[in-house]
């Protein structure tokens, strides 16, 4: 038997071999894909700027705030203590924190505000930094940056609201927007009976005088979901005697008076937790019309175009993050007398993960310039189309490979990386969203097919893209050649398009990683 002095001397409680925290790391600088992409699509003047928030978003603080942001969740205030009803949610002051460095380092603004060509590249390049420390915060700044150009539908709205949308000062304050210092915009299209299905809303609008763009109107109906409900004013859709229109729904009406926006309850939702997704009810809530009678989709579809590109940018970011979990993990960890990360079948998992991360960032880098083209020529109708149909088969792709992605990264972590007190479960739940936010897949590849019928141009600008990077492959070939059989079909059929997609934006990756990554990571990939 061991003496008792010995059993006592035993210290079983020693940690050993388990992995250091991962804090005050400088996202922007400690990825090198992310740099190359940033200079090499048009953006290398604001390499500094994003270095500076990549350190901000990255550090230890950014992160105590991201945990207190998902732990303290918003909570709905309907009415106050005397029975005055007041549909007001309150958030953590972590939340906020986030949202103040965000609006200071123009994550929102920086693509309407710089003088520089790049903007929507240098936007993505920080969100995508954003995205990494807290996904919740990335919803009202997402469509504070997106709706600018749905705003520009009614330039005299647009002149009003564009400077407050684009300020680097974030105010919180449940007040007018004229007595504040920045504001945030919202959106709230869909609806119980229709989801996707826009046509089928039954809000409706009745003038208050003459009818048309720029008019007033007020709003009665019930929208399924509202994102980010405390945003200073809303874009949303109602029926009118035309048919579905835009609105410009503020949450004070012009006379200071608190707007009929009525908070129902809030989304318990999988996951992005400190974002307050929302049911409201518009009842006589008063609106502007923007853009024309019966053309709300038309105009509305500026401000998804632009969220699509964040959608898209999300799932890069969280395939990053998950990457850099994975690998800081396996270089401390030790399993077999060797480190995690020199045991050969972990060697090929972190291999396999680095190479879609590398793949999905440089492609979002890549449709992210094709915005600042469509922006800068927008009398050219082929960039344009191109940039369309660019972020669509994008957003599809990434986001169906993204939670098989998080859920890989996690498994390298073991049991470590399945309790809460690991970044992992948040983004394993984070994965799934941007899938179903702006159009589901196939939603999204029924807005494929639109594109191509409407514009033959965009698939034939993707295939001149694509044919930079002829001759580096014979498996890239092979898809070339494929490509060019089926653009010069009549049509492809809508069952076929799913797989059409994968294809397609497969083989845009692989045709970007020849021309730009070194030759052993596109060999790979080919």
């Amino acid at each position: 038997m061991t003496p008792r002095k010995e059993i006592a001397e035993l210290n079983t409680h020693t940690v050993s071999n388990q992995t250091p925290p991962l804090a005050d790391v400088n996202f922007f600088t400690s990825d090198p894909v992310l740099q190359e992409s940033l200079s090499r699509e048009g953006a290398d003047w604001a390499v500094e700027s994003v270095t500076a928030f990549g350190k901000a978003i990255g550090s230890e603080e950014a992160r105590r705030w991201a945990d207190d942001a998902n732990i303290f969740t918003p909570e709905l205030h309907t009415h106050d203590r005397y029975g005055h009803r007041i549909d007001e949610v309150r958030f953590h002051p972590a939340y906020h924190n986030l949202m103040s460095l965000a609006f200071k380092h123009e994550v929102s603004s920086i693509a309407w505000t710089s003088a520089h060509q790049g903007g929507h590249v240098v936007h993505t390049a920080l969100e995508f930094l954003l995205q990494q420390t807290e996904a919740g915060v990335c919803c009202p700044v997402t469509m504070t940056y997106a709706a600018i150009p749905a705003l520009r539908h009614l330039p005299a709205l647009a002149h009003i609201w564009e400077p407050r949308l684009t300020s680097t000062t974030y105010d919180p304050a449940f007040a007018p927007a004229i007595q504040k210092r920045g504001a945030t915009i919202g959106m709230a299209m869909t609806e119980k009976q229709g989801g996707s299905d826009l046509r089928a809303n039954t809000t409706r609008a009745v003038p208050l005088g003459p009818h048309g763009a720029g008019m007033s109107y007020h709003l009665t109906g019930h929208k399924w979901f509202c994102s980010a409900p405390m945003s200073d004013a809303f874009l949303t859709l109602a029926q009118t005697e035309e048919g579905l229109s835009c609105f410009f729904v503020p949450r004070w009406t012009p006379d200071g008076e608190k707007n009929r926006i009525f908070i129902q309850r809030l989304k318990n939702k999988l996951g992005n937790k400190s974002n307050a997704s929302s049911e409201i009810e518009y009842d006589n809530t008063w609106g502007l019309m923007v853009g024309e009678p019966g053309r709300g989709v038309p105009t509305i579809i500026e401000m998804v175009h632009h969220t699509r590109l964040d959608c898209t940018m999300a799932a890069a970011a969280l395939m990053r993050q998950s990457l850099v979990q994975a690998v800081h993990h396996a270089r401390h960890r030790t399993t077999f007398q060797k480190k995690l990360i020199d045991q050969p079948l972990m060697t090929n998992v972190l291999a396999d993960l680095a190479l879609e991360s590398e793949a999905a960032t440089t492609l979002v880098m890549r449709v992210a310039r094709s915005f600042d083209e469509a922006q800068s020529s927008s009398s050219d109708d082929k960039r344009t189309a191109f940039s369309r149909l660019a972020v669509a088969i994008s957003k599809y792709w990434l986001n169906k490979r993204v939670p098989q992605f998080t859920y890989e990264a996690m498994e390298c972590l073991g049991g470590a990386g399945y309790v809460e007190e690991s970044l992992m479960p948040r983004l394993y739940r984070e994965a799934p969203l941007n899938s179903i936010w702006e159009g589901s897949g196939n939603v999204i590849c029924l807005d494929v097919l639109r594109t191509l019928s409407k514009e033959p141009q965009a698939l034939e600008a993707l295939l001149g893209e694509i044919r930079r990077a002829q001759g580096a492959s014979a498996a890239l070939d092979r898809e070339i050649t494929w490509l060019e059989q089926i653009v010069a079909k009549p049509s492809i059929a809508e069952m076929e398009l799913r797989r059409f997609i994968e294809r397609l934006v497969i083989l845009f990756q692989a045709s970007l990683l020849v021309i730009h990554a070194p030759t052993a990571v596109s060999e790979a990939f080919c």
